[in-house]
């Protein structure tokens, strides 16, 4: 499975963005392969990382089966089984985070 990765500006960010996509991608390695999205390109998903609620980032230019916003670190858990239940995968959150 393919995630694109779209992060926001980062003109308000209320948490460590980087942090929060490197717990994810620790979670999903060798399962899942993230990657800066592109325009040409087309994904299962596009993760969008907002810095706060606005979460503004554009990602409707991209081409992807399903779109998941994150604007918060405690959105980790909620987005770790969103791409889990995409593709099929075993719910192994506990202890993992």
């Amino acid at each position: 499975m393919i995630g694109g990765v779209k992060f926001c500006g980062g003109c308000n960010p209320r948490y460590e963005r980087g942090k929060a996509l490197e717990t994810i991608k620790n979670h999903f390695k060798g399962r899942v392969e993230f990657v800066n999205v592109q325009e040409d390109a087309e994904y299962d998903f596009v993760l969008v990382i907002g810095g706060c609620t606005n979460c503004c980032a554009s990602y409707q230019q991209y081409k992807a089966k399903e779109y998941i916003l994150m604007w918060n670190f405690d959105h980790i858990e909620e987005t770790i089984k969103k791409i889990e239940e995409m593709g099929g995968m075993r719910l192994e959150l506990e202890g993992n985070l």
